[in-house]
């Protein structure tokens, strides 16, 4: 375990305070898991709001920074920037414990939801208390968002930027990787041929000791191991399903670029057509419940894996479907911490060269208009029960059906809305109210 200076060192003296000990960070990533609902941009929001805002643990600056190398990696960004915030505040201990911590509490949820599932179908009593948990994050989002964006677009070229990110992929659905790496090329460009454009950066002493090819490469080679030779067992000892699902899940950790929702209809054609582990309409009550519990919403992968080991590795199938569940959540989430601990120290070093800094400013640019697009979609889908893509060439345009308006939501987010930007409650309090007055409206008014 580090020293308290080491780890005040990794955290940088960018507007952070003393950095917490690996005690005082359990409860935070903690109650940062249990709370993390909302998607990516809910995540990012909590996050900022409880690292960057509350502690100051971690610089605005140095969060963007990790926010930046989080979104270009494959995999859940928010669990990626939580243990890149982890890492650089404890260490290779602390990057796992704020992994892990992000994840297992949806984990958790999802396993008992699909067990429950599994045997009884859906439960209506859990969707209305998350309806009034979304329709609380939706405000905590939109709030972090104007917080982000004051702060992290500074002149007109990064909110040309941003705009440009947002419009891209919300109207004409420009891949994620593609929006990135052309707001790096932008933020380059400013950088080397208009640098009187670009504000200077604000201070940072990057206090980390420098990594060597070799232990780089021993680094790759165990997390490598780590990840891949306990599914290698599990394939090797147990039904065929157990390989097709380390393998599904493998290849999805490795190319989902953007977000869950870049391989979702992948992932979908292959457990539906190609294994038949679960029909189309669990496939969307899957991804329903993955949508309203905490943690990444590449947690849908669970409920699939699951599911599929339950119905096709023999008996005892509960047995069998815990087993797939560790097995999906190992092969999805593993990587992650692959990507993390190899790659933190180098990018760490992009901060000190002007122009390779300027290129993060470009991507931080464009993240700010990825997150308004996720913030929109996600309050679309909270407002209104149906919400369609609808195609005009390129031009991609969500379509909300009207009928399908949610008046209980918007209840909720008004109620949400008075609670954390008037009445100033916590991130807890307000969702447990707003789960409470879901479940009351749905008792005391069950067609509104």
């Amino acid at each position: 375990m580090e020293t308290q200076r080491e780890a005040t060192a990794k955290g940088g003296s960018e507007g952070a305070q003393r950095a917490p000990t690996l005690r005082e960070a359990f409860p935070v990533w903690t109650k940062i898991g249990v709370t993390s609902f909302g998607g990516p941009a809910g995540q990012i929001a909590l996050m900022h709001r409880e690292l960057v805002e509350i502690r100051g643990w971690i610089g605005h600056e140095r969060f963007l920074h990790a926010l930046n190398f989080s979104m270009l990696l494959p995999g859940p960004e928010a669990m990626q920037l939580a243990t890149y915030v982890g890492w650089r505040l404890h260490g290779t201990l602390g990057g796992l414990m704020a992994g892990l911590l992000f994840v297992l509490p949806g984990a958790a949820v999802v396993l008992a939801l699909s067990i429950a599932y599994a045997w009884y179908g859906q439960a209506p009593m859990v969707e209305a208390a998350f309806l009034g948990i979304k329709a609380a994050v939706l405000v905590i989002v939109i709030d972090a968002l104007v917080k982000v964006a004051k702060r992290a677009l500074h002149g007109p070229h990064a909110w040309a930027i941003a705009g440009t990110a947002f419009v891209a992929i919300f109207f004409f659905a420009v891949p994620f990787p593609l929006i990135v790496a052309l707001a790096a090329l932008a933020g380059y460009a400013l950088a080397r041929f208009a640098p009187q454009s670009v504000p200077d950066m604000e201070s940072a002493s990057l206090e980390t000791e420098p990594v060597s090819p070799a232990q780089t490469v021993r680094t790759a080679l165990l997390w490598l191991a780590i990840w891949i030779v306990p599914l290698l067992v599990v394939a090797a000892l147990f039904p065929p399903v157990f390989s097709d699902i380390a393998l599904l899940f493998s290849k999805l950790a490795v190319v989902t670029f953007g977000g869950a929702y870049a391989v979702l209809a992948y992932m979908a054609q292959q457990a539906v057509e190609t294994y038949g582990w679960l029909n189309a309409t669990e496939m969307l009550d899957g991804l329903g419940l993955a949508e309203t519990t905490p943690g990444p919403l590449i947690l849908v992968t669970e409920f699939v894996g699951f599911l599929g080991a339950y119905r096709q590795g023999g008996s005892p199938a509960l047995a069998y479907g815990l087993l797939g569940a560790v097995v999906t959540l190992w092969a999805t989430f593993a990587p992650c911490f692959l990507w993390i601990f190899t790659g933190a120290p180098y990018v760490e070093r992009l901060r000190t060269n002007p122009k390779l800094a300027g290129a993060l400013r470009g991507v931080t640019a464009a993240v700010v208009g990825v997150i308004l697009n996720l913030s929109l979609w996600f309050a679309l889908h909270v407002i209104f029960k149906t919400v369609e893509p609808v195609d005009y060439g390129l031009l991609r345009l969500w379509s909300p059906d009207p009928n399908s308006f949610q008046v209980k939501a918007a209840l909720l987010a008004g109620l949400a809305a008075v609670l954390i930007l008037w009445a100033r409650l916590g991130i807890l309090t307000t969702l447990a109210i707003c789960a409470g007055a879901s479940l009351t409206l749905a008792a005391l008014v069950p067609s509104l």
